[in-house]
Parts: structure tokens; C-alpha cells; sequence
């Protein structure tokens, strides 16, 4: 139970992101300075954790990759999805973002060498026909309340490609080193990539609230409880709890903003979810058969 309420906190506080964002952006802050302060908050945050805990040092050799990792977590993720979330809303932006577990299913076929079994193709079919749902609901449908933009949408898939990343990045390397000790060295990097892209403007105090309580939640807070509850269950279990962030980013939108697909939308973001827990729930039985017992 421990571990659950602590991914269940995980979620709920990703699921907020777009609530921030938005409050944010309607202050006149762009998208892509949203994703610098969220990162150099966080690597603040992160910095204290680490400092406190004697888990700053790294090996000079593992750099290039901490580095690397800050390029696809902040540069091209922390931009991609606040980006998508200004051009298509936070409820299909997050439907977006969990394209990943396709993406992951691909990746680990080509880069980690793992078998791309039935199950896994069929869910990276229903992924790409959830997204086409999703992008042509408002064309085809009346009374769609979103209005759909090619870049909107090629934002919030590079979101989910780049949330793909993390896992593989893990399973090839940043196992080796704590949460907070990666995030020091890959947050400020990548937020670093930002800076050519940005018009700084001038922000009243709540403003900078917002932004602070923005990278404590959904950055330092989120990934701390989410690793936090990884020591206490199965990673597949957490992966499946982790999947209603979606669903809270979707009530939140409609409750705060208004925000609601067509059926048809609906019924993509319902084929997304249903193929993550494909994935997730095929992996289960997999591990399982390997230990023999099923």
C-alpha cells in the first residue's frame, strides 16, 4: 500500500503540469521558458537533496552520458510537452505523451536487442491508430472544442518519443547512480539548450510562484515519490498506476479549462491507454514465465 500511494502521488503531480502551464502561459510566459525555469528550479531542488544526501560525485567518464541525458529530458522533453500542451491542451498533450510505451517497444527492439513480440506490435498498431483518432476527431467530428495543428501534434509525439528515452537511458546506463545525482548534472545542462530559443519577459511575484511550485511538484516531487515507491513494489505495477496521469491531466482540463475531445478523440485516447497496458501487462507475464511461474 506504501508504494502505491506513493505512485499514485507521482501521478497525480505529472497530471498537474498542464494546470501549471497553462496559469503560466496565460501570464505571457512562452512555452519554452516555462521548460528552462521548470528545469533550473528542479535542478535546484535536486542540488539541496544531493548535497545533503553526499550524492553529488560522479565518474568523469559518465559525464558524456548525464549530459546527453539532460539533452533529451529538458531540451527536447521539457520543451516538447509544454509546447504541446499550448498548441493542442493539457488533456490531449498527455494522451500524447503516453505514446512512450510504444516508442519503448520500439527502441528496445533496435537498441536493447529485445524480442518485438505480437503483443508488443499490436500495441504500437493501436497507438498510431489512437493518435490518427485523436488528430482527425476534431476535423471530422462537430462540436470538437480543441482545435487541431500539425505542430501541436508533432510536439506532443516527440514528447512521448523523448519519455521513451528515459527508459532506455536507464536500462543501458542511469541504474549506475541515485535519482538526485542524475538530475544535478542533466537538468541545468539541457536547460542550458534552451536559452537560444527564449525572449526572457518581466513576471509578476505570482508568476514566479507558479513557476517554483511547478518544478517542486511535478520535478523534484514527482520523480522523488515515484522512485520512492519503485523500492517498494514491482516496476510493472507502478508502470500501470502510473498510467492515470493521462486521465488526471483530462479531468483536470475539462474541470479548470473547459477542454474535451470528440468521440471519436475519446476512442483514441482510449486505444493509447489500453495498448500501454498491453505493454505493461505483457511484460508482467513475461518476467513471470521466466521465473516459472506460469
Amino acid at each position: 500500500m506504501p508504494g502505491f500511494l506513493y505512485v499514485m502521488a507521482a501521478a497525480f503531480m505529472w497530471g498537474l503540469i498542464g494546470v501549471f502551464t497553462k496559469f503560466i502561459l496565460n501570464a505571457g510566459v512562452s512555452a519554452l521558458e516555462i521548460a528552462f525555469w521548470r528545469a533550473m528550479f528542479g535542478w535546484v531542488f535536486f542540488l539541496i537533496h544531493a548535497a545533503v544526501a553526499g550524492q553529488i560525485k560522479v565518474h568523469r567518464s559518465d559525464l558524456p552520458a548525464l549530459l546527453g541525458f539532460g539533452v533529451i529530458c529538458v531540451t527536447l522533453f521539457y520543451g516538447a510537452y509544454q509546447i504541446a500542451i499550448r498548441d493542442v491542451g493539457m488533456a490531449m498533450a498527455a494522451v500524447l505523451l503516453y505514446t512512450a510505451p510504444a516508442w519503448v517497444a520500439l527502441l528496445s527492439r533496435l537498441v536493447l536487442k529485445e524480442e518485438l513480440t505480437l503483443i508488443k506490435t499490436a500495441c504500437v498498431g493501436m497507438t498510431v491508430l489512437g493518435v490518427t483518432c485523436i488528430s482527425l476527431g476534431p476535423k471530422l467530428m462537430s462540436g470538437a472544442t480543441i482545435e487541431m495543428n500539425v505542430f501541436g501534434l508533432s510536439a506532443g509525439l516527440l514528447s512521448g518519443f523523448t519519455y521513451a528515452l528515459y527508459y532506455i537511458f536507464g536500462k543501458k546506463f542511469l541504474y549506475r547512480y541515485p535519482t538526485p545525482t542524475i538530475f544535478v548534472y542533466a537538468l541545468p545542462f539541457g536547460a542550458m539548450f534552451l536559452l537560444p530559443f527564449i525572449d526572457f519577459v518581466p513576471k509578476s511575484a505570482g508568476t514566479w510562484l507558479l513557476m517554483l511550485g511547478m518544478a517542486l511538484v511535478t520535478s523534484y516531487g514527482a520523480f522523488s515519490v515515484y522512485y520512492a515507491g519503485l523500492k517498494r513494489m514491482d516496476a510493472t505495477h507502478a508502470s500501470v498506476i502510473a498510467t492515470f496521469e493521462p486521465l488526471v491531466a483530462a479531468v483536470l482540463a475539462f474541470i479548470l479549462f473547459g477542454e474535451k475531445f470528440s468521440m471519436l478523440g475519446y476512442a483514441g485516447s482510449s486505444l493509447i491507454i489500453v495498448a500501454v497496458l498491453m505493454v505493461v501487462l505483457s511484460g508482467q507475464r513475461t518476467r513471470r514465465a521466466a521465473r516459472g511461474e506460469v
